[in-house]
């Protein structure tokens, strides 16, 4: 790649960066300082309606309860009975999160010795898991270009213009492809998870672009411990699949891109021609 690209890619990337970062300050900032009014407010009547509490007890309690949820465990309704979300459902799954560089973050472990071996459990899982990786989206780009093929074998017998048909199948094969991986699971979520369609959308989007931001995690119903390791399928799937997608994308900017060139050069030795004649 040449410098004058590389500096026009991350001039591009900066500037992406910096709209990102205003168009997000202005979405959730005012979000954030009513919840921050609503909070003191909360206190304020806490304290109001229970004298006998210090403001330093208070602030003891709130810590203990935050320091319990960043353990993983959920605080709502305190149950008598005491369930581990690290059992081995959920234990699996987050191994799950690691492998595929997810990384929900709504489970991590608290001990240096659970983290001194997630470190070492990444550093294995993480290769392992792309060679899988590549190796299903080899074969679902296998299964992808026999599709394409099959739908321009049907257009261009309808004597459609190659030129045309390459667009119809590659945007077919993409539409399909989206309705499996991503209408399909949003909509399952939505009914299992009990979320808005827009909730599950964002939580299937962000999952296989692998951001995993964890203020969406599936599984944590009763079915949780049926439903993970299907989510985990799913992951895998739809991971190798929009692989194999960008693959194929990159495939046709590069063939795009050196038509392009070819023509560049054709254009300019015309016009090399054409000075010399005059």
């Amino acid at each position: 790649m040449r410098c004058t690209t590389l500096l026009a890619l991350l001039t591009g990337v900066i500037l992406y960066l910096v709209m990102g970062a205003l168009v997000f300050s202005t979405l959730e900032s005012p979000d954030e300082h009513l919840a921050y009014k609503d909070l003191l407010d909360a206190k304020d009547a806490f304290l109001h309606n229970n004298s006998c509490v210090t403001e330093l007890d208070f602030h003891r309690l709130v810590k203990g309860v935050v320091s319990a949820v960043e353990a993983g465990l959920d605080v709502k309704g305190l149950p008598q009975n005491f369930t581990s979300h690290w059992d081995l459902s959920s234990a699996a799954f987050f191994c799950g999160t690691i492998i595929t560089t997810i990384g929900f973050g709504n489970l991590s472990p608290r001990t240096w010795y659970g983290q001194l071996f997630s470190v070492c459990y990444a550093l294995v899982g993480i290769p392992m898991f792309g060679i899988l990786l590549a190796g299903v989206g080899d074969h679902m780009g296998t299964v992808l270009r026999r599709a394409v093929a099959k739908i321009e074998t049907l257009f261009l017998k309808r004597k459609v213009r190659p030129t045309t048909v390459r667009w119809i199948s590659a945007v077919l094969s993409i539409l399909i492809g989206c309705l499996i991986f991503l209408a399909v699971p949003t909509f399952v979520f939505q009914r299992v998870e009990d979320w808005s369609i827009l909730e599950a959308f964002y939580f299937v989007v962000i999952t296989l672009t692998t951001v995993g931001f964890g203020d969406y995690v599936p599984g944590g119903g009763r079915n949780g411990v049926f439903f993970k390791p299907l989510v985990l399928v799913w992951i895998v799937f739809g991971l190798a699949y929009f692989a194999s997608v960008l693959t194929m994308i990159g495939n046709w900017l590069r063939v795009l891109s050196k038509k392009t060139r070819a023509e560049m050069e054709e254009l300019r030795a015309h016009a090399t021609d054409w000075t010399q004649n005059i």
